[in-house]
C-alpha cells in the first residue's frame, strides 16, 4: 500500500509529458478554428462575388445602346450578357448560379409591372418588391437577381448547401431595351 502511494506521488510530480498532454487537448480546438476560418472566408468571398455579379448584370443590361429606339436585345445578346456576368464568379462554379434579369415599368400611379424577363440556369424564382424610393412615376427599372448554391467544403455535413443571393435595381442609361420584341414601356 505504501509502495503504491509512493508511485502515485512520483507520477504526480513527473512533468515530462505535460507538453504532449496540453498539445493533445489544444490541437483539436486549433484545427477546428482554422477550418472554421477557412470556411468563413470562402463563404464571404462567394457572397461578395454574387453581389458583384448582380451589379454587373444590371449594369450590362441597363447600358444597352444601339440602332433603333429603344435599343433591343436578342436571345443571343442576353446569352452573352449572362456569360459575361457569370465570369465574375470564377474560380467558383458558374453552374451553381442562377440569374434573372427583368425590365420593370412604373406607370403614372407608381404601379410596377414586369414587362419582360430573361433567365439563365433556371433563373431566380419569385418576384421582388420594388422599394418605394425607386418607384418614380413613368420610368423603367432593370432588376437583376442572382442566387448561388454554395456548398461548404468542410462544414457541409453541418449546414448543408447554403443559398446566397442578391439583387440590384438600376435605371436604364438612355431608354429601357426591348427583349425579343417585348418592350419595357
Amino acid at each position: 500500500m505504501i509502495r503504491t502511494i509512493g508511485k502515485l506521488a512520483r507520477f504526480g510530480r513527473d512533468r515530462r509529458g505535460v507538453s504532449a498532454v496540453e498539445f493533445a487537448l489544444v490541437a483539436p480546438v486549433m484545427v477546428a478554428l482554422y477550418l472554421g476560418c477557412v470556411e468563413l472566408s470562402d463563404g464571404i468571398a462567394v457572397d461578395r462575388k454574387v453581389s458583384l455579379t448582380a451589379a454587373a448584370l444590371a449594369n450590362l443590361v441597363s447600358e444597352v445602346t444601339g440602332p433603333g429606339s429603344p435599343p433591343s436585345l436578342s436571345t443571343g445578346d442576353m446569352t452573352n450578357v449572362f456569360n459575361a456576368a457569370s465570369a465574375i464568379i470564377q474560380p467558383y462554379s458558374a453552374g451553381n448560379m442562377k440569374m434573372t434579369v427583368s425590365c420593370l415599368s412604373v406607370d403614372a400611379n407608381k404601379n410596377v409591372t414586369t414587362k419582360w424577363t430573361a433567365t439563365s440556369n433556371g433563373g431566380v424564382g419569385g418576384t421582388a418588391s420594388v422599394p418605394a424610393d425607386l418607384t418614380v412615376a413613368n420610368t423603367q427599372l432593370i432588376l437583376a437577381q442572382v442566387s448561388y448554391a454554395y456548398k461548404p467544403i468542410v462544414g457541409y455535413t453541418i449546414s448543408g448547401t447554403l443559398t446566397l443571393s442578391d439583387k440590384m435595381y438600376m435605371m436604364p442609361r438612355m431608354t429601357a431595351p426591348t427583349y425579343n420584341s417585348n418592350s419595357c414601356t
